[in-house]
């Protein structure tokens, strides 16, 4: 097979791990190839320059031959700062990676997604609060995938949601409307129509995205749950609860 060349392509390392003695074995976010899988060789020796550059979240330009579905590193750079990511918008950050590496396939080109992420990390590092900019990129990047969520019109017809009925949410039809006010998948119209408009203001919609969005997810990937996500959430209990025992009486 004849190898394929590629050149200074801008790139962010998802994952990475170890590979026979000293190299490491990469997956990468390409913008113009999609997800790849590299082997950065003698990676791992102590006098090799990518140590420092092969970080998850750095804006790189990656060189590479292949020839089937692995391909050899043949160079790297540092393409700019890494966004200042830390505590929950770090742990949001390897979220992200974690969604693309279960949802994309590789040498599958997604230039629109390389974009969406590249932006979302740079919004991780100055949001106050993570949870607004993950909706945002959970809703786009099931659009971009092909299982864009419906927000506006109840399932099997143009009738317009209404904000004050409640619906069940169905992955696989969207809104329906129910006479119930409670249920895992049950949500007011008022907070569909904010989900749909990306209207992260309201805590209470917030919350109604997370809850859909994660059932969303999970139906696509066949029932997994994403690792990240479980720690993320076990941290905010832990906070929770010792928020709790510290309120005076």
């Amino acid at each position: 097979m004849r190898a394929n060349r590629v050149h200074d392509q801008p790139a962010f390392l998802l994952h990475h791990r170890p590979f026979r003695d000293s190299s490491r074995l990469l997956d990468v976010l390409s913008a113009d190839h999609g997800r790849i899988a590299l082997v950065a060789r003698g990676s791992r020796s102590a006098k090799s320059k990518l140590g420092g550059i092969l970080r998850p979240f750095a804006p790189l330009r990656l060189s590479w031959v292949i020839r089937s579905d692995l391909g050899t590193l043949t160079g790297a750079e540092l393409h700019g700062m890494p966004p200042a990511l830390r505590g929950d918008s770090l742990l949001s950050a390897f979220y992200l990676n974690e969604l693309l590496i279960n949802f994309l396939h590789r040498h599958d080109p997604q230039p629109e997604i390389y974009r969406v992420y590249e932006m979302t990390l740079v919004e991780l590092a100055a949001a106050r609060q993570p949870a607004a900019p993950l909706r945002q990129f959970e809703i786009v990047l099931l659009g971009l995938l092909g299982y864009a969520l419906s927000f506006d019109h109840e399932a099997g017809s143009l009738e317009a949601i209404d904000p004050g009925r409640h619906y069940e949410y169905r992955v696989e039809q969207g809104p329906v409307p129910v006479d119930r006010s409670s249920g895992t998948m049950v949500f007011r119209g008022s907070e569909l129509l904010a989900i749909g408009r990306r209207d992260f203001e309201d805590a209470a919609a917030l919350r109604a995205a997370g809850r859909l969005l994660r059932a969303a997810i999970r139906h696509h990937l066949g029932g997994r749950e994403i690792r990240s996500r479980k720690v993320l959430r076990d941290l905010h209990r832990v906070k929770l609860g010792s928020a709790r025992e510290e309120r005076p009486e």
